[in-house]
């Protein structure tokens, strides 16, 4: 059975909060970046972008951050002595298995451009892998 209690008594909250402000920067210099090519792969432009005023996506992709971080610190404080290189492998491993899998299969299904998956497949790799260095950085008990 999961102990929640001991993984939460162990969760140190600043590298988790640095790693969720961190990934949450990495994505804005990232679409900023890639933005042209984003929106070409997404079928739409930058003025529909512009016309969308609402918070809500970037409230929802900063809480989404502190979520990500917060399981990748439970992840890597559950395999054992945090590093900067074992927060990589495990963000890696993540990234592998459960991030760009599912993508692949929603945008196949969605009939969304290879580019799409490619653009925003990147961007979540280079999140992780920001959060497991700062995570295993920081992290440490």
């Amino acid at each position: 059975m999961i102990d929640f209690g001991a993984i939460l008594s162990a969760l140190h909250i600043l590298p988790v909060l640095v790693a969720a402000v961190a990934g949450f920067v990495f994505g804005a210099i990232y679409y900023m970046t890639f933005g042209k090519a984003w929106m070409a792969a997404l079928g739409t432009t930058a003025e529909e972008i512009r016309g969308n005023k609402s918070m809500v996506p970037f409230i929802t992709a900063f809480v989404a951050q502190v979520v990500m971080a917060t399981m990748l610190y439970g992840i890597i404080h559950h395999i054992g002595e945090m590093t900067v290189r074992r927060g990589m492998i495990s963000a890696t491993f993540i990234w592998i298995g459960f991030v760009i899998t599912t993508m692949a299969v929603n945008h196949g299904f969605q009939g969304s451009k290879r580019m799409l998956t490619l653009i925003d497949g990147a961007h979540w790799l280079g999140v992780l892998l920001i959060q497991g260095a700062v995570i295993g950085f920081l992290g440490g008990d």
